[in-house]
């Protein structure tokens, strides 16, 4: 095999067209196995296949700055930079990022995951380059795509490029998409006219007529209408929109066309100062089921824990059962947070019209499609632009509606301005639904959702919900709806726990699982409270017996739950999030305020450490973490050592 022999981007270099074209072939077959193991983003990177290449024999990295945005479209990059073996670990502990990673590699310059960032970092660099003499020596080349562009801070960077007139060579990697189809009309308009079939046909025509008229007559002609034809294109076409910023532009281009790459890439190096290439490319190209995949492209594939049937408890209360692919026809996937989401959000809009829903870019990983397609005028995709999301949801509760906010966790914090100002400071009647919340697993650093409490939780009169089983999530949305205030739902990226109608709480009140001897209390927020029974147990085989209670509400915090809490002789909070300023820290402080002559109990804070958690499994991180049971029951252990002494 070809690929067997790249082990540097300088072995693609004495390649013809035939071996690129079976080297392209092999890496989609070598992505599509690596990614079916693995997991991982497989749609984008079959789709910058020849893009990657015509790139890395254009260029000459580490020496050229090779940037890239988004971050989960460089698996061909890894590849022909010498990391063909890792991918046999793909976003497994300790393995390969999925991800552009600094500690694996001189060619990665970015841990870049979230879109939108990559040509701020190459207008610094840019700047750095020309202050340090190297502006002709060294070239950046910043592959901009997969729905990047629909993120306001690009347009931000591409007015300072133009403004500042940096070296700057960014490739467009136009496929129409982000995770779903992009909202932007910056191709559209030039798509729509060039492949306009009346368009084409009168152009045609003209060019038929004149060509038949005596020479002079019929170039002179010619040549008038093609100067009529390009201003009606100039009204239209990006290449106005780019150079009025002062960035140059080229294209569109076959971006799966290596030889046209190359040269268009050739020329663009040439250039001084900021230039844009524009290639269409095809998410997906090469695998059928990803070309066939009209919604995602299969933008990426997941390795879910294996199926479980759904109990009747769970059916009743989220309605029909789900399904994923490589389900078999007798078994269920297993129910996911979101999916219960979905279905109370469809039901809770089908009674109440002003339910809005809206998301950046991420419709079908926050489970909104199945709205969307309900109720199309009620569903809004803003692109990758959750600043914009939080600020028009604002505007939308201002003007009477419900909106809901579906958002990962991780991605909240880009939009936490917003909702501090734009949501929080008006009072207003946003529903944020923060999904994969907590530790997330294989995408490693940047997707893990460990700051989401402590936002949410330093925003003035904000509601913040936890669901600890598919139950709950139901009662909790319902709820938030019925505030006139800004209110927070995070839940996980795990399988929703089912318990039976007994273990459910209601409206803004604590839940108390178990009661025990006054010795320690327990209070566990979400996910945790499985732990926490799991170490309530533990700890009555060694003659301890806690007191359990699902916080439900960590703001604000049911009194009743607090002073029960303050009655025991120890305190333990439980949270997969950020321990220093999140919900244990809150709820210490609540205990510490309560108004009565009690002497507050110390409070033991479990939750995250103030660090970037690595990629791996989630079970076997939040056990690292002391995050599972026999990690809580070892806490509480050594907590009761000095208050028994």
């Amino acid at each position: 095999m070809i690929l067997d022999r790249i082990t540097c981007p300088a072995d693609l270099k004495g390649l013809g067209d035939e071996e690129l074209e079976t080297l392209a072939a092999e890496i989609r077959a070598f992505v599509v196995e690596a990614v079916s193991r693995t997991g991982g983003h497989l749609g984008s990177n079959l789709g910058a296949v020849e893009l990657t290449l015509a790139v890395h024999r254009v260029f000459e990295s580490p020496r050229d700055i090779l940037l890239w945005d988004t971050g989960h479209q460089t698996y061909v990059h890894k590849l022909v930079t010498g990391r063909q073996a890792g991918f046999a670990q793909l976003r497994q502990a300790g393995g390969l990022s999925g991800y552009p990673s600094r500690a694996e590699s001189e060619h990665d310059w970015v841990e870049n995951s979230h879109a939108s960032t990559i040509l701020s970092y190459s207008h610094g660099l840019a700047t750095a380059m020309e202050l340090a003499g190297d502006r002709e020596s060294r070239r950046i080349v910043a592959v901009v795509g997969d729905g990047a562009l629909t993120g306001g801070m690009a347009y931000e960077a591409l007015n300072n490029l133009g403004h500042s007139g940096r070296r700057v060579v960014i490739v467009l990697n136009d496929n129409g998409r982000s995770y779903a189809p992009t909202v932007s009309r910056l191709s559209e308009s030039l798509t729509r006219l060039r492949l306009n079939p009346s368009y084409m046909h009168a152009r045609n025509r003209v060019k038929q007529i004149l060509e038949e008229l005596p020479t002079a007559l019929g170039g002179l002609a010619y040549s008038s209408v093609a100067a009529l034809s390009a201003a009606v294109r100039e009204a239209v076409e990006p290449h106005v929109f780019f150079e009025a910023l002062g960035v140059r532009y080229t294209g569109p281009i076959d971006g799966h066309d290596i030889a046209t790459m190359e040269q268009a890439l050739r020329n663009a190096a040439e250039w001084d100062g900021p230039i844009v290439v524009h290639v269409l490319t095809h998410k997906g190209k090469g695998y059928a089921p990803a070309e066939d995949d009209d919604v995602q492209c299969l933008h990426d594939l997941k390795v879910r824990p294996a199926p479980a049937p759904l109990g009747a408890e769970v059916g009743a209360a989220v309605g029909a059962e789900t399904s994923s692919p490589g389900t078999g026809p007798d078994q269920a996937a297993p129910l996911m947070y979101t999916d219960v989401f979905t279905q109370t959000l469809l039901e809770l809009a089908e009674r109440h019209p002003q339910v809005v829903a809206l998301t950046a870019a991420m419709p079908g990983s926050t489970g909104l499609l199945a709205f969307a397609a309900r109720f199309p005028d009620r569903c809004f995709d803003v692109g990758i632009a959750e600043q914009h999301a939080v600020t028009a949801a604002a505007g939308m509760a201002m003007g009477g509606l419900r909106p809901v906010v579906a958002v990962y966790s991780t991605f909240f914090s880009r939009a936490f301005d917003q909702a501090n100002l734009d949501v929080g400071l008006h009072g207003l009647p946003v529903v944020f639904a923060l999904s994969a919340a907590g530790i997330t697993g294989d995408n490693g650093p940047s997707h893990h959702g460990l700051l989401d409490l402590v936002l949410c939780l330093s925003i003035p009169g904000m509601t913040v919900f936890a669901p600890s089983s598919a139950q709950e999530l139901p009662v909790m949305l319902a709820s938030a709806l019925d505030l006139e205030t800004p209110t927070a739902i995070r839940w996980p990226n795990t399988p929703a726990r089912q318990v039976p109608p007994g273990q459910v709480g209601s409206g803004l009140a604590g839940r108390r699982v178990s009661e025990g001897d006054g010795t320690v209390c327990i209070l566990a927020v979400g996910k945790m409270v499985a732990a926490a029974e799991e170490a309530a147990a533990e700890l009555a085989s060694q003659a301890v017996d806690a007191t359990v209670w699902d916080v439900r509400v960590v703001k604000p915090p049911d009194p009743d739950m607090l002073a029960d809490a303050a009655r025991h002789r120890l305190v333990v909070t439980v949270e997969d999030g950020l321990r220093v300023g999140g919900a244990g820290a809150f709820l210490a402080d609540a205990i510490g305020g309560l108004d009565d002559d009690r002497i507050a109990p110390p409070v033991v804070v479990l939750g995250t450490p103030m660090a970037y958690i690595p990629q791996g499994r989630q079970g076997q991180l939040l056990a690292e973490l002391g995050l599972d049971g026999p990690g809580i029951a070892a806490s509480v252990r050594r907590a009761l050592l000095p208050v028994a002494n």
